[in-house]
This record gives C-alpha cells, structure tokens and sequence, in this order.
C-alpha cells in the first residue's frame, strides 16, 4: 500500500511539473495563427482602397466628360434657336424666370445685381456627397452658367435704352412718370446808342419758365433670347409762364403770358439685338433702332399769338403760341450702338446714337383770326448723342448708377437754307440713378438729371416701375 501510494505520488508530481512546459510550447502556435489572421485583413483593405480610388478615378472621369457635354450644348444653343427655331427647355425656363423684368434705360427690371466674379473651385465632393446632389442643383449650375455668359449685367437705368434685354416669351410692361423744369432768360435790345452808357430805343426782357410732365406706357417683348421689340405711349402736358415787356411799346409794364397744353405724344416703336454673347470683362454690344411718330399735337397746328403775320409788316402780339404742342412734328429715325462692360463689382456702360428727321414740304404756321401763314418746307437738325456711365450693386436687390448724356442739335433750315437765327445746340445732362428690386417680377427705378449748359432743363427726375409676365 504505501509503495502504491508513493508512485501516484511521483506521477502527480511529475504531471504538475510537465503542464507548464506544454502550455509554454502551445502559445507561440496560436500568436501565430492570430498574425497570418491580421495580415490577411491588411492585405483585403489595401485591396479595398485600391478599389475606392479606381471607382473615383472613373468618376471625376465621368464628371469631367459631362461639364464638357453641358459646356458645348450650352454654346451651340442659341445659335442653333436663332436658326431653327427650337422650343425653349428647362434650362431656359428657369433663366427666364430668374432675368426678372429685363429692363435701362434703360434700365432694367430687374435683378440690379452685377454679375459678381466666381469664386475659387472647391475640392471635388466624396462620392457620397455627389450622388446627393438633386437634379435642381445641377440644373442650377447649368442656369447659372447660361446666365454669366449670355446676359448682359443689369444696372440701374439712366437713359432711354435700356440695357438689358427682354428673354424671350417674356413681357415687360412699364409705367412711367418723368418730370422736367427749365428756365431762360433773353434780353433784347432795339435802338441805338449816342455813347456806350446811354441807349435810345427799346429794350425786350423775357423770362421763361417751362414745366413739363410726361407719363408713359412702355411695353417690350423678346422674338428670341437676342432680340427684343419695344412700344411707347406718352402723354404730354406742359405748361409756360413768360414774364417780358411787349416789344415795340413804350410800356414800362411787365406782363405774364401763360399758356400750356395736353395731349397724346409722340407714339414711339424700337427694336434692339444683342450683337455678341459677352462675359466676364467682356464687353456686350446692342444695336437699337427706334422711329417716333406724328401722333402728338403738331407745333404748326396751334394757334399762334399774332395778327395776321409773325414775321414782316404788320406784326403784332407776343408771337407766343397759345396753346403748346405735345409733338414735335417731324418723322425720325435713329440708330444706335450700346456697350455694357462687367468688371466686378462695377459695369461700364455708354451709348452713341444719330437721329434723323425727315423734312416736312408746303409746312403752314396757324395764327389768329384762323389764317395760315406759309413757312415752305422745313427740315430739323440731326441730333448727335453719346452717353457713358457706371452701375454699382448695393446688395441683391439695390443699385447705384452714375452717368453723363450729351446731344449736340443740328441747325434747322428752310427752303434748303439755314434758317437767320439758328444756331447748333449743345446739350449736356448729368445723371443719378437708383434701382432696387422687390421680387422677380416688380421692380423700382428713379434717376435724377442736372442741366450742364444753358439750353438744357435744370432739372429732370423720371420714375419707372417694370412688371414683368
């Protein structure tokens, strides 16, 4: 019995002794298992990245190839709309609502905001975030980029013309108020003199002061993304207080001659086309051609103040028209250029234009007593004009104008011969505009105007207000 017990004994001692040694040679066997494990799945996610830039690769590829694709349809649109007459997609309907009213001198209108230089290109997105963008973000970019290479920048309007053009299926119709007051005075002296401080004769003082209101109706449609077609009805009343003492009267007394007149003006039509497609610090050309009418009240139809003749023998009264015409009464024509030219924040703008009267033959001035005193045929000067000035946006919906108009009128001649007295007119006009924008379709634009030169009214202030449909 104790030798049985002493060998468990010397066995379990043994096997106590054994079990560390075999635990010891067990391990290095699995940290190998756990090592071939790790670089297996190092190996699968380098083949993974792999694959993530490969896909991206393909699809900054893809992006690339489609910019080019939007990129060329975008240039061989409008030439091929001119052309064939294609109707309007999606892209060109959401710029046409974005333009606003489109009008100047024009004014215009309007999204006041110059186009504003682009900013630097971001990274490119993950392909999560590419995938995320709606089909409105891309076709915002594809407007966006119609919008900065095609339009003209939109400044708030100082001139007659305005710059931006109406798209096309659009209609602007735009109400109009436009106030101007001059005053003159003329000293005429009849007589001679027995020394330089001493005159003999009559001495004719007159001293005008002339008030004129015109409210219009202007509406101006686009035939296509470069053309627009435009149509004006005026309303004139004005209104004249001479102050002068009667010419050939010993009189000392001063008297005031009033007299004024109201009437439908001169109905105008005009049609502009924008020559180039422009860009950033690329100047945009429009050409413009406008005719006015004979619709107003002629000047040679208003009763006179005059016995019998205003010219010769036998003349007497003020020779002052007792009522005033609304119209000029001569046919013209005038052609025009206009360049606007973006430089952000700022757009530089100007125009030349050249008018044409057409002469009038057998032309008969009505005096009292109702005769008619013929005045043979008549033919007004040309008119030279060139304006320039410069917009600056405020913010999204304010803009700041700031130009110069100048117009030099030709002498009118009678019977092919100057008439006595007639001298070429210089016209200068400086000018302050305001616009800003309430919504897409209404907008507000006011410009003020000071005379330069004596033959210019001192003071001009038009107000427009552009609905667009």
């Amino acid at each position: 019995m104790p030798t049985h017990v002493a060998r468990l004994g010397a066995a379990g001692l043994a096997a106590m002794l054994l079990a560390p040694v075999a635990h010891a040679q067990q391990q290095p066997a699995a940290e190998t298992d756990k090592s071939a494990e790790l670089a297996t799945l190092k190996a699968e996610l380098a083949a993974q990245r792999e694959l993530v830039d490969k896909l991206m690769r393909e699809l900054q590829a893809q992006r690339a190839k489609i910019d080019r694709i939007e990129e060329r349809r975008d240039e061989a649109r409008p030439v091929l709309a001119d052309k064939l007459e294609l109707p309007p997609r999606a892209d060109d309907l959401l710029l046409s609502e974005q333009r606003g009213t489109g009008g100047q001198n024009s004014g215009a209108p309007n999204n006041s905001r110059p186009p504003s230089t682009p900013a630097p290109a971001a990274p490119g997105p993950a392909p999560a975030q590419t995938a995320a963008r709606t089909p409105a973000q891309a076709q915002q970019t594809s407007v966006n980029r119609n919008q900065k290479d095609q339009r003209p920048p939109e400044v708030a309007p100082l001139f007659e013309a305005p710059g931006v053009l109406t798209p096309r299926g659009k209609y602007i119709l735009e109400p109009a108020i436009q106030f101007g007051y001059s005053s003159s005075n003329r000293v005429a002296l009849v007589g001679y003199t027995v020394i330089p401080a001493l005159l003999i004769g009559l001495v004719d003082v007159r001293e005008v002061k002339r008030n004129t209101f015109t409210g219009s109706l202007t509406a101006r449609t686009g035939l296509n993304n470069r053309m627009e077609v435009e149509v004006k009805l005026p309303y004139v009343y004005r209104s004249d207080a001479t102050v002068s003492r009667e010419i050939f009267t010993g009189t000392a007394v001063e008297r005031v001659f009033n007299t004024s007149g109201k009437d439908m003006g001169d109905v105008e039509v005009a049609g502009r086309y924008q020559l180039n497609n422009g860009g950033a610090d690329k100047p945009y050309y429009i050409g413009g051609l406008r005719y006015k009418s004979v619709t107003g009240k002629d000047p040679f139809e208003v009763v006179t103040d005059c016995q019998t003749r205003c010219i010769g023998e036998n003349v007497t009264g003020t020779g002052l028209p007792l009522s005033l015409p609304t119209g000029s009464g001569f046919h013209s024509l005038q052609g025009s250029l206009t360049w606007l030219f973006p430089s952000d924040p700022a757009v530089f703008f100007g125009n030349l234009s050249y008018l044409h009267n057409f002469k009038r033959s057998n032309v008969q001035r009505l005096v009292r007593n109702n005769i008619r005193e013929p005045l043979g045929e008549l033919e007004p000067g040309a008119i030279i004009g060139f304006n320039f000035g410069m917009g600056l946006a405020l913010n999204d919906k304010a803009s700041l104008s700031l130009g110069y108009d100048h117009s030099t009128v030709g002498r009118m001649k009678q019977n092919g011969k100057n008439v006595p007295g007639s001298v070429r007119t210089q016209l200068g006009t400086l000018l302050l505009g305001y616009s800003y924008r309430f919504n897409d379709k209404r907008s507000l634009s006011i410009a003020v105007g000071a005379g330069v030169t004596r033959d210019t009214p001192d003071v001009s202030l038009t107000v427009r207000m552009p609905l667009s449909f």
